[in-house]
């Protein structure tokens, strides 16, 4: 047992020795703004795209030379504002505006493809994966309560997004690296069930969509 046991440690210590793991800083502002899958009598609009931010921890888990495993967390704003044909108790129709505000906290679960170098010191690399978002808090037309209900009550718990981006990588000393690149963010998931409620309608659905610029350093 004793020898399985010694095995299995200098197993996991030869593999740990073998990869390589690089941990950074990472700071995405975003342009951010929704789609929608509905009819056409609602008439959902995007009125315009905000400017959002996104600052975490990411971390590259090289497998191999150029491929790496890149995860972390993300603290991320999404949403902009809509607009929709609403009615009033009479039948008469009317344009409602939300300015959709939520937080999340984000992790990525993405690869990473690296090139050789291209200059000395500079890689370019590829980005291509998803990430699971996790509600933190939510504002609509910078309210956090409406009708003595809280706002963040009316966005679903969670919601996932698919990534790709790429960009380039600098090596600036010994073990510093700076890179910069271009994301975009599709939602794949409903981030809420209000609307639904609001016209008795289950096919009508809000997504998340986003491109963000990334600037970080790895240590």
């Amino acid at each position: 047992m004793k020898k399985i046991t010694l095995l299995l440690l200098f197993l996991c210590a030869g593999f740990a020795s073998m990869a390589q793991v690089e941990i950074g800083l990472q700071l995405s502002p975003t342009i951010s703004g929704n789609r929608f899958v509905a009819e056409d009598r609602y008439n959902f609009e995007k009125e315009n795209n905000n400017l959002r931010l996104g600052v975490g921890v990411v971390v590259d888990y090289f497998f191999a030379q150029n491929y790496a495993f890149s995860t972390g967390l993300m603290y991320r704003g999404k949403g902009a504002e809509i607009s929709y044909i609403d009615s009033d108790n009479n039948g008469n129709l009317f344009t409602e505006k939300d300015d959709l505000s939520i937080q999340y906290i984000q992790l990525p679960l993405t690869l990473k493809l690296f090139t050789n170098e291209v200059a000395p010191g500079t890689l370019l690399y590829f980005q291509v994966g998803g990430a699971l978002n996790t509600k933190v808090a939510a504002q609509v037309d910078n309210k956090k309560v409406i009708n003595s209900e809280k706002v963040i009550k009316r966005f679903n718990i969670f919601e996932a997004d698919a990534i790709l981006g790429g960009g380039v990588e600098f090596q600036m000393g010994e073990s510093t690296k700076v890179f910069g690149g271009l994301t975009y963010h599709r939602g794949l998931t409903d981030i809420d069930d209000f609307y639904e409620k609001k016209f008795g309608d289950k096919n009508i659905s809000v997504k998340n969509n986003g491109v963000s610029l990334d600037f970080g350093l790895k240590f």
